[in-house]
């Protein structure tokens, strides 16, 4: 079914590149649950659905594609849907999963047909980047907040401060450099899992420490258990929400369609290219396969209550060890499945054990910076104008929106409208529209 022997692997290799693969992106078991939880969802059932949407996804590519590429719901989404959707916005958590739902079913028709490569072209390469690093910006932020540094940003531009250094726990925010530390060493000596190893080892330490007379880390009640029930969660989503609701909801679901395309083409050109599995003219054989895999796992890990699903770039690290076929995220998906057995110590990761996933994530994500290209200044500040606003207003979606209004008048006034793709130039102005009419209400 995999070709092992065409592709050149084993079952051995491929097996190890899977869980090289899991031991990377695990941290997403604890880092998602833990930020979706702020919205009233049950932490348990995520832990379930995070597992579920991750397995699902991960076999969906293995058996459409025979990539070895693993999936996940998504960093920067799950913070859009917890921060902007949620928070700002105040939508019911069952009506932003079925934002997600419909968002993957979008995503899906569209990945049948030409358009899908439209919509990669309508997006310059400068706003791309602005919005990849302007996300990367959003998690450090998040990652600093749940350490006290930040305090809770009202909703409106500009409105993100810092706490005084009297009111933060100093306990928490020491481990968080020591595990921030111990992840950077694990990187650079290329050890896989180097963020779930710091996880675990910030964990371990929280334990012997307290703050305010409390252990950072509680004792487990276990090793082992049952998987937490998935019910609280489970087709729980209210599926017309975003209809009853469409002035609200479109900006959310274009954003969630944006971002999860673009992060789901580049994390499959990248890590294929790794794998040798590009063609001789650098395009991705089955790409439209692999799209609809994403698309599909998007709808279904809303059905089990999660955020988006989307591929990870982690894979790269099973396509290291030697995985090059779809039997790496098979076994990928079983470490998943796996993992829901030891709820009892998941359960007990510290906010302190989290946030060095959160800001070695959202660094990392920066790096797309030094892919700007200064000599197109209007592509530059439309990213940059993402960068800032992203982080500083709380939300992804504004940002974004903002960002591409800056590009477009700027193409416009320096003689170069010629270039605006006409779904750029139509979403700009009904994003302007959109703003107009929010300062205006």
């Amino acid at each position: 079914m995999f070709r092992l022997a065409e592709n050149g692997t084993t079952i051995t290799r491929e097996l190890l590149a899977g869980v090289t693969t899991f031991a990377a992106m695990a941290y997403i078991l604890v880092v998602n649950p833990d930020m979706l939880a702020i919205t009233g969802m049950d932490r348990g059932a995520l832990l379930t659905a995070t597992a579920l949407a991750a397995a699902t996804g991960s076999i969906l590519m293995a058996v459409l594609t025979n990539y070895p590429v693993a999936l996940a719901p998504g960093m920067g989404l799950n913070a859009f849907f917890t921060f902007t959707i949620c928070g700002q916005l105040e939508i019911p958590w069952q009506g932003a999963l079925a934002m997600v739902f419909w968002t993957g079913i979008l995503f899906l028709l569209l990945s049948l047909t030409k358009f899908r490569e439209e919509v990669v072209r309508a997006i310059p390469e400068p706003l791309k980047i602005g919005i990849q690093a302007g996300i990367g910006l959003f998690i450090i932020v998040i990652g600093l907040k749940n350490l006290g540094i930040f305090a809770n940003p009202a909703p409106s531009f500009f409105a993100l401060r810092l706490e005084s250094l009297s009111e933060v726990a100093m306990t928490p925010l020491i481990l968080a450099v020591l595990g921030c530390v111990f992840a950077g060493i694990l990187m650079r000596k290329h050890v896989p899992g180097a963020l779930l190893i710091a996880i675990l080892a910030v964990t371990i330490l929280g334990h012997f420490v307290a703050s305010n007379g409390t252990p950072i880390t509680p004792i487990p009640s276990g090793l082992l258990s049952l998987p937490p029930s998935p019910a609280p969660l489970l087709f729980e989503a209210d599926w017309l929400f975003p209809f009853r609701h469409w002035g609200v909801s479109w900006i959310p679901l274009l954003t969630l369609f944006f971002v999860d395309l673009f992060d789901s083409v580049g994390t499959l050109i990248g890590v294929s290219r790794r794998a040798g599995l590009v063609d001789k003219d650098g395009n991705l054989p089955r790409m439209p396969r692999a799209l609809a895999a994403d698309a599909s796992a998007t709808a279904l890990g809303a059905c089990f209550g999660s955020s988006t699903t989307t591929a990870y770039i982690e894979s790269a690290t099973g396509v290291e060890a030697g995985g090059r076929t779809g039997l790496t995220a098979i076994a990928t998906a079983s470490c998943f499945l796996l993992a829901l057995f030891f709820y009892p110590v998941i359960s007990i990761v510290p906010p302190a054990a989290v946030a060095p996933a959160l800001l070695i994530v959202g660094a990392l994500m920066l790096k797309s910076l030094r892919d700007l290209s200064f000599r197109e200044w209007q592509g530059v500040i439309g990213a940059v104008t993402i960068v800032l606003l992203i982080p500083l207003n709380f939300q992804i979606a504004e940002g974004i929106a903002v960002g591409c209004i800056v590009y477009t008048i700027l193409m416009l006034f320096s003689g170069r409208w010629r270039e605006i793709h006409w779904l750029l130039g139509t979403l700009s102005v009904l994003f302007t529209i959109k703003l107009i009419a929010d300062l205006a209400g």
